[in-house]
């Protein structure tokens, strides 16, 4: 059976061009659908019917999960789901129910003024990264090394941050490299390990860092699990950090950008988001 999908996302970059590519060899249509033309409402508003399903793609860390939201309540299924969107959307929210599951996270301190930032810092050695609680592709991510320096940089955050902007997380540096793995629906397609280079600390995959592929091991096989389990079946991009006590997650994208991982394993990404889609309206 074949269907018709709106790929909802701000633009066309090379992940949404190659999942358009991939949708006919499996009876699909994939249209893209800009996120800021949508005006979903009421149940009723006509801008997503005539859709079999969304697949929202937006980069916004506020829309996303808004328009899966409304898309759902028009009776247009969405994916990833609504819950699960608006979980990875906000880091602070999205530990709390990870942990709560036995899913090992980072140590951390979610920070919303200045005495919350000093207190953390009492609790937690330097050096430490303060990252918003809402934000993704490394924007804004900050490594504190020195105490001299950190009240300086909380005055950007205290300055410039304007409502949920302020509201960041603290944690514990875990060295320079991390392991993304592309999820979709249960299944782990791919794993890359991460490692900064230059003058850049950060191992983030949109940053364009150095990448290798990684094996699959039980240990991550098992963290992924556990994921899928509190999110549901999806399409994610789950970064992982190795301490000396094993992996631990630091955020999962639920929009996964997945060039760099397809290029470090040589794995089909498009072609099993396709057949997980086909799957799903069958």
């Amino acid at each position: 059976m074949g269907g018709s999908v709106a790929l909802v996302a701000d633009r066309v970059s090379w992940e949404e061009r190659l999942l358009i590519e991939a949708a006919p060899a499996f009876g699909l249509r994939l249209d893209w659908v800009n996120d800021e033309s949508l005006c979903l409402g009421h149940p009723d508003a006509p801008s997503v019917k005539g859709y079999d399903a969304l697949l929202v793609r937006s980069r916004s860390y506020t829309r996303g999960g808004l328009i899966a939201t409304l898309a759902e309540a028009a009776g247009v299924p969405a994916l990833n789901t609504a819950r699960a969107i608006h979980a990875c959307e906000n880091k602070a929210a999205l530990r709390a129910l990870l942990h709560t599951a036995g899913v090992p996270v980072p140590d951390h301190r979610l920070v919303l003024s200045r005495k919350d930032f000093e207190k953390a810092l009492d609790e937690l050695p330097l050096p430490v990264v303060l990252k918003p609680v809402f934000g993704g592709m490394g924007k804004r991510v900050t490594l504190i090394r020195h105490a001299d320096t950190a009240q300086s940089v909380y005055d950007y955050v205290e300055d410039l941050g304007h409502a949920f902007e302020q509201a960041c997380v603290v944690e514990p540096y875990l060295g320079g490299s991390s392991v993304r793995c592309l999820v979709v629906g249960r299944e782990l397609i791919g794993a890359a390990e991460f490692e900064s280079g230059g003058t850049d600390w950060r191992n983030n995959a949109a940053l364009g860092n150095k990448n290798r592929a990684v094996a699959h091991d039980p240990d991550v096989t098992k963290i992924i699990d556990g994921v899928v389990s509190v999110l549901g079946p999806g399409i994610y991009g789950v970064d992982l950090f190795r301490t000396p006590d094993g992996y631990v997650v630091n955020e999962v994208n639920h929009a996964p950008g997945f060039r760099a991982v397809a290029s470090a394993t040589g794995a089909d990404i498009p072609s099993a988001i396709g057949r997980y889609v086909q799957e799903l309206l069958a």
